[in-house]
């Protein structure tokens, strides 16, 4: 594979199947995290920084500095741990411009109002910015949700939930304001880069793929040639009509209602009580 880009080193959360990234220019050392991870257990009723220290601890190991934060969309999988890197590292928190879609959307359901300025940075579609000596560029590539983002630095592509390893396919397009079609298209903007092009997932669910073990990197050549769902060989119709059948399968993910309230806000998480708590409020529905 090419190596024109950054050094890039890959967690990933067994509990949640979610990769974060350390990413960094390995002349001047500057470095950013994508898509961190607050443990959270629903069941202990725990929150806990362990991931995230995990990453802040490999920095300080590697001599890097930690500029940037950057989401790829508003998880609904799991917590983000951005907050914890900021209050560590004084990084900025950056997102694609089309939150403020998400925030209108769930904000009220949490009985808040929407608040872009949770987030340091709110990126427009081609804006782009420095990390050291590397260039990054922001593309917006919605579909699983409005506001999913790839951040293109050098020969490397972090595309979060828009496209998966070959083997496991894509993402779901179910929540509000995802789209199939729209899916479809942004794939094909990432899978318009050079062959070459590493691409770094969001996610891997190795046992789904029948594989004993995760893998989070892939390349545009790869991808083109045997992704499941939306290789060079599948029209757009195709995938419309797999996709549409399979979403309608899935089940809501189990820290949907935590993971929004906290993700939307930059992974801030509620205020705890006078007991010292923090409590979520999930959005109940009463049947008749």
């Amino acid at each position: 594979m090419k190596t024109d880009g950054p050094k890039v080193q890959g967690f990933f959360d067994v509990a949640t199947s979610t990769v974060t990234y350390l990413v960094w220019d390995p002349g001047a050392k500057r470095a950013a995290v994508i898509d961190p991870v607050l443990d959270y257990d629903a069941v202990e009723g725990t929150l806990s920084t362990r991931s995230s220290d995990a990453v802040l601890a490999e920095a300080a190991r590697l001599g890097l500095a930690i500029e940037r934060v950057l989401e790829t969309h508003a998880h609904a999988d799991h917590l983000s741990g951005a907050r914890r890197i900021k209050d560590r590292t004084g990084a900025r928190i950056g997102a694609g411009s089309r939150m403020t879609e998400v925030q209108r959307a769930f904000a009220p359901a949490f009985g808040a109002a929407p608040d872009p300025s949770a987030f340091d940075d709110l990126f427009e579609d081609g804006a782009s910015f420095a990390l050291g000596g590397l260039q990054v560029k922001v593309l917006h590539t919605p579909g699983h949700t409005p506001a999913c983002v790839t951040y293109l630095i050098g020969d490397a592509a972090f595309v979060g939930d828009t496209v998966f390893m070959p083997d496991f396919g894509s993402a779901r397009c179910d929540f509000p304001g995802g789209d199939a079609r729209t899916l479809y298209r942004s794939i094909r903007r990432i899978l318009s880069h050079p062959p070459g092009t590493r691409l770094f997932v969001g996610h891997d669910y190795p046992a789904a793929a029948g594989r004993s073990k995760p893998a989070w990197e892939t390349t545009v050549a790869e991808q083109r040639a045997s992704n499941a769902h939306v290789s060079y060989g599948v029209a757009e119709e195709e995938f419309l009509a797999l996709r549409v059948q399979r979403d309608a399968q899935l089940k809501p993910p189990a820290l949907l209602f935590p993971a929004l309230q906290v993700n939307i806000r930059a992974g801030l998480a509620p205020e705890p009580g006078p007991d010292g708590r923090v409590t979520f409020a999930p959005p109940l529905r009463v049947s008749a």
